[in-house]
Protein backbone atom coordinates (compact mmCIF):
# COMPACT_ATOMS: atom_id res chain seq x y z
CA UNK A 1 0.00 0.00 0.00
CA UNK A 2 2.91 2.68 0.67
CA UNK A 3 4.34 1.72 -2.55
CA UNK A 4 1.31 2.90 -4.43
CA UNK A 5 0.71 6.21 -1.17
CA UNK A 6 4.42 7.35 -3.35
CA UNK A 7 3.69 6.58 -6.51
CA UNK A 8 0.69 9.13 -6.17
CA UNK A 9 2.90 11.54 -4.32
CA UNK A 10 5.68 11.42 -7.29
CA UNK A 11 3.27 10.83 -9.73
CA UNK A 12 0.56 13.27 -9.39
CA UNK A 13 1.20 15.95 -11.96
CA UNK A 14 1.15 12.80 -14.43
CA UNK A 15 -1.92 11.41 -13.11
CA UNK A 16 -3.69 15.05 -13.67
CA UNK A 17 -2.28 15.43 -16.68
CA UNK A 18 -3.77 12.15 -18.01
CA UNK A 19 -6.93 12.57 -16.30
CA UNK A 20 -8.04 16.17 -17.95
CA UNK A 21 -6.41 15.20 -21.42
CA UNK A 22 -8.17 11.86 -21.61
CA UNK A 23 -11.29 13.71 -20.32
CA UNK A 24 -11.34 16.47 -22.97
CA UNK A 25 -10.28 14.18 -26.14
CA UNK A 26 -13.28 12.06 -25.08
CA UNK A 27 -15.50 14.59 -24.56
CA UNK A 28 -14.92 15.46 -28.59
CA UNK A 29 -18.09 13.67 -30.10
CA UNK A 30 -17.88 12.68 -33.45
CA UNK A 31 -21.66 11.24 -33.64
CA UNK A 32 -22.67 14.81 -33.09
CA UNK A 33 -20.07 16.59 -34.98
CA UNK A 34 -20.58 14.31 -38.28
CA UNK A 35 -24.41 14.38 -38.43
CA UNK A 36 -24.21 18.27 -37.67
CA UNK A 37 -22.09 18.38 -40.87
CA UNK A 38 -24.00 16.02 -43.14
CA UNK A 39 -27.56 16.63 -41.86
CA UNK A 40 -27.92 20.06 -42.15
CA UNK A 41 -26.70 20.62 -38.61
CA UNK A 42 -29.28 18.25 -36.97
CA UNK A 43 -28.45 16.90 -33.34
CA UNK A 44 -28.44 13.09 -33.43
CA UNK A 45 -29.55 13.23 -29.96
CA UNK A 46 -32.90 14.28 -31.16
CA UNK A 47 -32.95 11.31 -33.81
CA UNK A 48 -33.60 7.87 -33.59
CA UNK A 49 -33.09 6.21 -29.94
CA UNK A 50 -31.43 9.71 -29.19
CA UNK A 51 -27.69 7.99 -28.20
CA UNK A 52 -24.52 9.81 -29.36
CA UNK A 53 -23.36 6.81 -30.86
CA UNK A 54 -22.14 4.58 -33.73
CA UNK A 55 -25.17 2.85 -33.70
CA UNK A 56 -27.52 5.37 -33.93
CA UNK A 57 -25.94 7.42 -36.43
CA UNK A 58 -25.90 3.97 -38.66
CA UNK A 59 -29.60 3.79 -38.70
CA UNK A 60 -30.32 7.66 -38.58
CA UNK A 61 -27.83 8.87 -40.68
CA UNK A 62 -26.28 6.36 -42.85
CA UNK A 63 -23.13 4.14 -43.61
CA UNK A 64 -20.85 6.54 -44.39
CA UNK A 65 -21.25 8.91 -41.57
CA UNK A 66 -21.45 5.92 -38.89
CA UNK A 67 -18.32 4.26 -40.61
CA UNK A 68 -16.13 7.84 -39.77
CA UNK A 69 -17.81 8.15 -36.70
CA UNK A 70 -16.63 4.47 -35.03
CA UNK A 71 -13.05 5.11 -36.48
CA UNK A 72 -12.78 8.45 -34.83
CA UNK A 73 -14.24 7.44 -31.34
CA UNK A 74 -12.01 4.25 -31.55
CA UNK A 75 -8.93 6.75 -32.28
CA UNK A 76 -9.70 8.68 -29.39
CA UNK A 77 -9.89 6.17 -27.39
CA UNK A 78 -6.25 4.43 -28.80
CA UNK A 79 -4.70 8.53 -28.29
CA UNK A 80 -6.18 8.45 -25.00
CA UNK A 81 -4.45 5.08 -23.93
CA UNK A 82 -1.22 6.54 -25.82
CA UNK A 83 -1.01 9.77 -23.74
CA UNK A 84 -1.76 7.66 -19.84
CA UNK A 85 1.51 5.32 -21.47
CA UNK A 86 4.18 8.09 -22.33
CA UNK A 87 3.38 10.11 -19.13
CA UNK A 88 3.07 7.40 -17.37
CA UNK A 89 6.25 6.33 -18.53
CA UNK A 90 7.88 9.38 -16.85
CA UNK A 91 7.20 8.10 -13.15
CA UNK A 92 10.27 6.16 -11.72
CA UNK A 93 9.76 3.30 -10.13
CA UNK A 94 10.69 4.16 -6.14
CA UNK A 95 14.11 2.10 -5.69
CA UNK A 96 14.09 -0.57 -4.08
CA UNK A 97 9.69 -0.65 -4.40
CA UNK A 98 7.78 -3.84 -5.72
CA UNK A 99 5.94 -1.90 -8.57
CA UNK A 100 7.16 -2.70 -12.01
CA UNK A 101 7.69 0.11 -14.28
CA UNK A 102 5.10 -1.98 -16.85
CA UNK A 103 2.37 -2.00 -14.47
CA UNK A 104 2.94 1.60 -13.34
CA UNK A 105 2.68 2.44 -17.91
CA UNK A 106 -0.22 -0.43 -17.02
CA UNK A 107 -2.32 1.93 -14.65
CA UNK A 108 -1.54 4.67 -16.77
CA UNK A 109 -2.86 3.53 -20.22
CA UNK A 110 -6.24 2.41 -18.07
CA UNK A 111 -6.79 5.84 -16.28
CA UNK A 112 -6.44 7.54 -20.19
CA UNK A 113 -8.97 5.34 -21.40
CA UNK A 114 -11.63 5.01 -18.88
CA UNK A 115 -11.17 9.00 -18.66
CA UNK A 116 -12.03 9.46 -22.18
CA UNK A 117 -14.73 7.01 -21.66
CA UNK A 118 -15.94 8.96 -19.53
CA UNK A 119 -15.59 11.68 -21.53
CA UNK A 120 -17.29 10.26 -24.56
CA UNK A 121 -20.36 9.58 -22.44
CA UNK A 122 -20.19 12.90 -20.70
CA UNK A 123 -18.85 15.66 -23.06
CA UNK A 124 -17.67 18.68 -21.91
CA UNK A 125 -18.55 20.41 -25.21
CA UNK A 126 -22.10 18.95 -25.86
CA UNK A 127 -23.96 19.63 -22.30
CA UNK A 128 -22.21 16.11 -20.60
CA UNK A 129 -24.83 14.20 -23.12
CA UNK A 130 -23.19 12.17 -24.90
CA UNK A 131 -23.20 8.20 -25.97
CA UNK A 132 -22.64 4.89 -24.16
CA UNK A 133 -18.81 4.50 -24.55
CA UNK A 134 -18.56 1.13 -26.27
CA UNK A 135 -16.06 1.97 -28.56
CA UNK A 136 -14.24 4.07 -26.62
CA UNK A 137 -14.61 1.27 -23.96
CA UNK A 138 -13.02 -1.49 -26.96
CA UNK A 139 -10.64 1.20 -27.76
CA UNK A 140 -9.43 1.30 -24.09
CA UNK A 141 -8.92 -2.71 -24.00
CA UNK A 142 -7.46 -2.67 -27.12
CA UNK A 143 -4.73 -0.67 -26.59
CA UNK A 144 -4.16 -2.35 -23.25
CA UNK A 145 -4.53 -5.29 -23.96
CA UNK A 146 -4.73 -7.27 -27.27
CA UNK A 147 -4.69 -11.24 -25.65
CA UNK A 148 -8.17 -9.42 -23.82
CA UNK A 149 -9.22 -8.03 -27.04
CA UNK A 150 -9.73 -11.07 -28.70
CA UNK A 151 -11.73 -12.62 -26.50
CA UNK A 152 -14.12 -9.66 -26.25
CA UNK A 153 -14.22 -9.30 -30.14
CA UNK A 154 -14.72 -12.85 -30.78
CA UNK A 155 -17.48 -12.62 -28.12
CA UNK A 156 -19.13 -9.41 -29.53
CA UNK A 157 -19.22 -11.39 -33.11
CA UNK A 158 -20.53 -14.40 -31.81
CA UNK A 159 -23.23 -12.84 -30.00
CA UNK A 160 -24.03 -10.10 -32.85
CA UNK A 161 -24.17 -13.58 -35.56
CA UNK A 162 -26.82 -15.41 -33.09
CA UNK A 163 -28.88 -12.21 -32.65
CA UNK A 164 -28.78 -9.69 -35.01
CA UNK A 165 -28.99 -7.28 -31.87
CA UNK A 166 -25.88 -4.99 -31.22
CA UNK A 167 -27.20 -4.09 -27.45
CA UNK A 168 -26.87 -7.65 -26.81
CA UNK A 169 -23.40 -8.32 -28.11
CA UNK A 170 -22.09 -5.08 -26.12
CA UNK A 171 -23.61 -6.18 -22.93
CA UNK A 172 -22.49 -9.67 -23.27
CA UNK A 173 -18.61 -8.85 -24.10
CA UNK A 174 -19.29 -5.94 -21.10
CA UNK A 175 -19.98 -8.60 -18.80
CA UNK A 176 -17.64 -11.14 -19.39
CA UNK A 177 -14.58 -8.02 -19.66
CA UNK A 178 -13.54 -8.13 -15.80
CA UNK A 179 -13.87 -12.36 -16.31
CA UNK A 180 -11.40 -12.20 -19.11
CA UNK A 181 -9.23 -9.68 -17.28
CA UNK A 182 -8.71 -11.47 -13.93
CA UNK A 183 -8.23 -14.91 -16.63
CA UNK A 184 -5.25 -13.26 -18.25
CA UNK A 185 -4.10 -11.25 -15.76
CA UNK A 186 -3.41 -13.87 -13.33
CA UNK A 187 -3.06 -17.11 -15.29
CA UNK A 188 -0.71 -15.59 -18.03
CA UNK A 189 0.84 -12.67 -16.24
CA UNK A 190 0.97 -13.03 -12.77
CA UNK A 191 1.44 -16.96 -12.26
CA UNK A 192 4.51 -17.34 -14.76
CA UNK A 193 6.30 -13.84 -13.73
CA UNK A 194 6.64 -15.60 -10.11
CA UNK A 195 9.78 -17.40 -11.10
CA UNK A 196 11.36 -14.80 -12.83
CA UNK A 197 13.40 -12.20 -10.92
CA UNK A 198 10.87 -9.34 -11.73
CA UNK A 199 7.35 -10.86 -10.79
CA UNK A 200 4.31 -9.03 -10.74
CA UNK A 201 2.64 -7.90 -7.51
CA UNK A 202 -1.23 -9.51 -6.88
CA UNK A 203 -2.20 -5.51 -6.69
CA UNK A 204 -1.47 -5.42 -10.30
CA UNK A 205 -4.29 -8.26 -11.38
CA UNK A 206 -6.77 -6.97 -8.71
CA UNK A 207 -6.38 -3.08 -10.30
CA UNK A 208 -6.48 -4.39 -14.12
CA UNK A 209 -9.71 -6.12 -12.80
CA UNK A 210 -11.50 -3.29 -10.60
CA UNK A 211 -10.66 -1.29 -13.93
CA UNK A 212 -12.38 -3.54 -16.37
CA UNK A 213 -15.27 -3.76 -13.79
CA UNK A 214 -15.63 -0.24 -13.63
CA UNK A 215 -15.87 0.24 -17.57
CA UNK A 216 -18.03 -2.97 -17.89
CA UNK A 217 -20.30 -1.77 -15.18
CA UNK A 218 -20.86 1.76 -17.11
CA UNK A 219 -21.62 0.52 -20.42
CA UNK A 220 -24.09 -1.79 -18.84
CA UNK A 221 -26.01 1.47 -16.79
CA UNK A 222 -25.45 3.34 -19.89
CA UNK A 223 -27.87 0.02 -21.78
CA UNK A 224 -30.35 0.08 -19.22
CA UNK A 225 -32.85 1.21 -21.62
CA UNK A 226 -31.83 -1.62 -24.40
CA UNK A 227 -32.39 -3.67 -21.35
CA UNK A 228 -35.43 -2.81 -20.62
CA UNK A 229 -36.40 -3.23 -24.45
CA UNK A 230 -34.65 -6.64 -24.64
CA UNK A 231 -36.61 -7.90 -21.71
CA UNK A 232 -40.02 -6.27 -23.29
CA UNK A 233 -38.75 -8.18 -26.30
CA UNK A 234 -39.06 -4.88 -28.34
CA UNK A 235 -35.38 -3.91 -29.15
CA UNK A 236 -34.78 -3.52 -33.03
CA UNK A 237 -32.00 -5.81 -34.93
CA UNK A 238 -29.50 -4.69 -37.13
CA UNK A 239 -30.30 -5.63 -40.51
CA UNK A 240 -27.62 -7.64 -42.39
CA UNK A 241 -27.22 -5.33 -44.79
CA UNK A 242 -26.09 -2.53 -42.61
Amino acid sequence: MQEYLNLLSSGWLQILLTVVISYLLGSISFSIIITRIVSNKADIRTMGSGNAGFTNVLRSVGKGPAVFTIVFDFLKGIISVLVGWLLFSTIAPIEGGAVLQSEIISYGRYIGGMCCMFGHIFPIYFGFRGGKGVVTAAALVAASDWRIFILVVLTFAIVMLITKTVSKASLTAAVLLPIYTWVITYFTDYLPSLNTQTPHTIAYVYIAVVCMLLVALTVILKHKDNIKRIINGTEKKTTSKK
